[in-house]
Parts: structure tokens; C-alpha cells; sequence
């Protein structure tokens, strides 16, 4: 059994207590230390491991731009923490209330709207149904009264800029921290630590939910949690991936359950996609970054008629596909999604929203060039595997760029709609993976440095990158056989792990190398 780090580890500041020791202590006592420690997180994130149970509608959530880990998942955190206070029927005692950022989600915090979505969920709001319109108003409501209603209903002083604390420090267990602190009119202090590990996904670290995920994970009938494991029950039930995962999402939820959330998915992604080439002018946060979608779309449209997304996806099948053509197309669905995605608009996580154009361009271009014909259930199939892929890697790796850079955003976004893309054009269980892998094998080391702690520069233009990519990978798959590939897939997210270990901090969300520290803001 080999180990990797866990996700308590963080290369800039990986042992607190001997950072903070005043006088230096010996290097064997250092070393013991560290054993100690790194032993003790591993065994707790191993045993962590064994009984994860990841839905594909955990690794595709519908939610608000810019960033799954920087702005969904704070926003949860403060959901959560709302919903706790309410539980205990304390929240209209509380008098005074404040939030301390650390990590990366200080340093990235301010261009990934880290503020913008804690006031959010601490006044109830929801990501998946606040009208868009609404986002700004309720910020410049809270700012311009210095009153925060928590729930909607309890409103407390609240400035944002002095309840709000950024700190640099790095808390041990992950790179995205976030506490939240209450005062009680009774004097009393009720605090809770959160961590955003990427794609949405928010944990406390004392994991007080994990008999609860054991339960869960027991009643899948094909348990998953490497990729061999999933190749196995595809070989004895002599089915597709697909319908392996398709049975593990019947244990938990009903047929129409199922039909439904994937339809909600879909239409998301195709409304982003058409919004996002619909859109002019430039995207807020101060780059001036020019929206290109809608001028590449209209150059590619012409005059076709439509008159919604509907149409509009029935109207594209009608344009001319040579190669060059092809490209743009991709690259026009990728740019549009994640240009809304800076634009604090509505996308769906995929795995996470720094990467949340990869997938609907990849599905976008099956759609719309590879099969006229292609229909709900085409979707559902290409989102059942690359759901499963995502979650292969999160179990074994991360998807948090705070974590791993941006090989655990785009990279894992290129397999998994490499591997959904795949098995739509026949490929096998072992192809369909074998994809995944060339994908990935192909993002391993990139970086995550965006300008400005913005996810525009150059996260915007990684995901049409990322979607040709997964492209090729799944042709390369489909034309090779898998018997003769030298890295299985498991291997590729062990050694993206790896990777992600190796990487120094600066490269990590941070901003504090990389282009970001290259391209200077007035150079922009």
C-alpha cells in the first residue's frame, strides 16, 4: 500500500507548530515531529478514502461564478453555518457576527468574489435559484446600510470590510479556510472552522458526517473508488460505464429524480453557453479582459435564424464544419461559459467552476457536429461517465487548484469529458478510461497563477484548450488498444497527486507567482 499526502498538507506552511516554536529546535526532534504528524494525517485522510461515496450530482452542481472553491463553497459554508445557528435557536441572539479568511482564500479571495459570496449565504440566499439581478443589489444593500440579514430575517451591524478578515497564514488541514464567529448578546462566542476543497465541496475537519457517507457508499451496488475497481464490474456485469453509474445513482435517488436533475444540468449549461455568446463588452473586476465569445459566434452563426437556446443548438448543426471551423466552435462554447463564469453568472460545476467550460463544450461539439441525432439520453450517458471520472480523481487526488494548480481543475475536467465524449463514439470501458488518462497525462504540472486573483487571465482560454483536448484524447483512446497503454489511469492520478505535492505553494491560487507575478495589473 503506498501513501500520499493528504489533503491536510500544504507545502508553504506544513508544520505550524515548529513554524511558530520561537527558538530552533533540533533537527531530530524536527524530523520526528514530522513523521509523527505527516503518519497521523495520512492513516485519518486513508480512512477518509475508504468510505467516500461521491453522487455525479455532487461533482456537477448548479451554482455562481467565479470560482466553485472561492465562491461556492464559501457560500455553502455560510449556509451551513446559518442553518446550524438555526437548529440550535440561537441565531437571533446573535449581536454581532464576523468572518476570517486564510490561505488562498485570502490571497484570491477579493478577484474570486470570496465577500460577495459570505454576505450571500449568510442572509439565505441560494446559488442555484438568486436571479442574477439580484446579486449586486442585495452587496450594495448590505454596504450602503451596514446592516447583514442574517437568514433574511435578523439583521446585525455588519462592514464588510472591517467583519471580513483576510489572513495570509495557511490553516494545516487545507489551503482554503474559512471561521466564522458569532457574539451572543449574552457575551458568549460561537465560532466553526469550514474548508473549501474544491469543486463546492465543503468539509469541517472533524468529519462528523463520515458514518453517515460509510452508510451511503455501503448502498452502491458497484462501490467505485479507483478506476481498476470500476473496470472490474463493467467486465463482470459486461456493461458501459455508464450504466454501472447509472445503477450506483438508482440506489440513491428514483429514475425521474435522475432524468430531472441531469435536465436541469443540461439546460444550465446550454443557457450559459448561449448568454455567454450573446454577451458583449468587458469583464468586471478591473483586467478590462474583452468578452470574445459573442464575436467568434457571430462570425461562425451568420445569419441563421433562432429564437432561444433550443433553437439556437438546432440552427448550429446548419453551419459549416471544416476543421477550422471545428476549433472555433469548441473554443466559442468554452470561452462563452467561462466568460459568464467571471461575470458572477449561473454555471454548473464541472468539476469546478474554473474549469466549468470544458464539459458543455465537449458535449456541445457531440451535439452540434458529431451527431445530429444526438438526444436527452446522449447527454445523460456522457454526464453519467464523465461524473464518475471527476470523482475518481477527487477520491484519489483533488480537484482544488488551491491544492494541486490547475492540473486538478482543467486537467480533470479534459478527462472527464474525455472520457464521456469516448463511450459516446463507442469507445470501450478500458478506451473510455484509457482517454481520461491521456487527457490528464497531458495537464500534469499546470499551474494555477491567474492576474489579479481573477478567474480570467489565462483561466478563461485553458478551458477551450482544455476541451480540444479532450477531444483528441478520446480519438487517441478509440484508436488505440488499451491492453498496450503503459499508464492505466490510476496510476495518472496517483502521479497527479504527486505532482500536486511537488508544486510550490506560489503555483497553487495564490497569485503570488507565475503570470500573476509576471504580467503586472498595469500592464493590463
Amino acid at each position: 500500500m503506498s501513501f500520499s499526502m493528504p489533503i491536510g498538507y500544504h507545502a508553504k506552511h506544513p508544520f505550524p507548530i515548529i513554524r511558530q516554536h520561537k527558538q530552533p529546535l533540533p533537527l531530530k526532534i524536527v524530523h520526528l515531529y514530522r513523521v509523527f504528524v505527516c503518519t497521523l494525517a495520512l492513516l485519518y485522510f486513508y480512512n477518509m478514502l475508504q468510505i467516500e461515496c461521491i453522487s455525479v450530482f455532487d461533482m456537477l452542481k448548479i451554482g455562481i461564478g467565479p470560482s466553485s472553491s472561492h465562491t461556492l463553497g464559501p457560500w455553502r459554508a455560510a449556509q451551513r453555518w446559518l442553518n446550524a445557528l438555526e437548529r440550535t435557536h440561537e441565531l437571533k441572539e446573535i449581536s454581532e457576527v464576523r468572518v476570517h479568511l486564510y490561505g488562498s482564500l485570502s490571497l484570491t479571495g477579493k478577484g474570486h468574489a470570496t465577500d460577495y459570496a459570505i454576505m450571500l449565504g449568510l442572509t439565505g440566499a441560494d446559488p442555484e435559484t438568486i436571479p442574477i439581478a439580484d446579486i449586486q443589489q442585495t452587496i450594495d444593500h448590505i454596504k450602503a446600510h451596514q446592516k447583514l440579514p442574517l437568514g433574511g430575517e435578523h439583521a446585525v451591524h455588519f462592514e464588510p470590510s472591517a467583519h471580513i478578515q483576510y489572513h495570509k497564514k495557511f490553516l494545516p488541514f487545507h489551503a482554503n479556510g474559512l471561521k466564522f464567529e458569532a457574539r451572543l448578546h449574552n457575551g458568549k462566542n460561537k465560532t466553526q472552522t469550514y474548508y473549501s476543497i474544491g469543486g463546492g465541496f465543503v468539509v469541517v475537519q472533524e468529519r462528523k458526517n463520515a458514518r453517515k457517507k460509510e452508510s451511503l457508499f455501503n448502498t452502491f451496488p458497484y462501490p467505485v473508488q479507483k478506476g481498476d475497481e470500476l473496470l472490474a464490474f463493467c467486465k463482470k456485469e459486461q456493461k458501459p460505464i455508464s450504466a454501472i453509474v447509472l445503477q450506483n445513482e438508482g440506489s440513491l435517488r428514483s429514475d425521474a429524480d435522475i432524468d430531472h436533475q441531469f435536465k436541469r444540468i443540461w439546460d444550465t449549461m446550454l443557457e450559459c453557453m448561449y448568454i455567454g455568446c450573446h454577451t458583449e463588452g468587458t469583464l468586471p473586476g478591473g483586467l478590462h479582459v474583452k468578452r470574445r465569445a459573442s464575436e467568434l459566434h457571430g462570425k461562425l452563426m451568420g445569419d441563421l435564424p433562432y429564437t432561444n437556446p433550443e433553437e439556437w443548438l438546432l440552427s448550429i448543426r446548419q453551419t459549416e464544419v471544416k476543421f477550422r471551423q471545428i476549433l472555433q466552435w469548441v473554443s466559442c462554447f468554452a470561452l462563452s461559459v467561462n466568460e459568464v463564469n467571471a461575470s458572477l453568472g449561473r454555471v454548473v460545476t464541472a468539476p469546478t467552476n474554473g474549469s466549468a467550460g470544458v464539459i458543455p463544450a465537449v458535449l456541445m461539439y457531440y451535439m452540434v457536429i458529431e451527431n445530429h441525432a444526438g438526444n436527452f439520453e446522449h447527454i445523460k450517458q456522457f454526464l453519467l461517465v464523465a461524473g464518475e471520472i471527476g470523482s475518481i480523481f477527487k477520491k484519489g487526488a483533488t480537484i482544488s487548484a488551491a491544492m494541486g494548480g490547475c492540473q486538478a481543475e482543467i486537467g480533470v475536467s479534459s478527462a472527464m469529458a474525455a472520457g464521456g465524449l469516448c463511450e459516446l463514439l463507442g469507445g470501450s470501458p478500458e478506451q473510455v478510461l484509457m482517454a481520461a488518462e491521456i487527457a490528464m497525462e497531458h495537464h500534469l504540472g499546470l499551474t494555477c497563477d491567474p492576474i489579479g486573483g481573477l478567474v480570467q487571465v489565462p483561466c478563461i482560454e485553458r478551458n477551450s484548450m482544455g476541451a480540444i483536448k479532450a477531444i483528441h484524447a478520446a480519438e487517441l483512446a478509440l484508436g488505440s488498444d488499451p491492453a498496450m497503454a503503459k499508464v492505466p489511469l490510476d496510476k495518472v492520478v496517483q502521479t497527479m497527486w504527486e505532482t500536486a505535492k511537488d508544486m510550490s505553494s506560489k503555483y497553487k491560487e495564490t497569485s503570488e507567482g507565475g503570470l500573476a507575478v509576471g504580467v503586472f495589473l498595469s500592464d493590463c
